[in-house]
This record gives structure tokens, sequence and C-alpha cells, in this order.
């Protein structure tokens, strides 16, 4: 069994903190998406960044195009590895 990580890219914390519950009643997670804030060169303002949700998919359970159509329902993505 291999650990496979998803990023999903979305433009916000409210996004990325709904997102992450949103996750875990649909995807039905054993382990809590972390929640990462991903500041570019020169950002100061949080309200700027884009924030990062971390999946650990240890049996390759989760669809990638399923990952990446849900991040798009917040204006997000799924970062390819």
């Amino acid at each position: 069994m291999s650990d496979v990580r998803h990023v999903l890219v979305l433009p916000d914390r409210d996004a990325a903190e709904e997102a992450a519950e949103a996750l875990r009643e649909r995807f039905g997670l054993d382990e809590e998406p972390q929640l990462v804030r991903d500041a570019l060169a020169g950002e100061d303002d949080a309200e700027d960044a884009q924030w990062l949700v971390v999946l650990h998919d240890a049996g390759e359970r989760l669809d990638p195009a399923e990952l990446d159509a849900f991040a798009g329902e917040w204006d997000g993505w799924r970062e390819e590895p």
C-alpha cells in the first residue's frame, strides 16, 4: 500500500475550511485534511493568500478527477504531483 498525497489549492481560508469539512463528509476520510496558507512571494496580507488542503490517501482510494471537480466547487483546483 502506498501513501499518496493530494493537494487542493483554494482561493481563501473560508473556502479551505468549508472544503475540508465537505471532503470528510463526501469522501469518508479517515484522517483530517491539513490546511496550509500558501502566500505568494512578497505578500503580507493573509487575505491575499491561497490556501492548500492536503489529503493523505493511504490506499489510493480517492479519484484525482473527482478531487479536481470538488476543488472547482470552491473556485480551486487539484495540484498535479
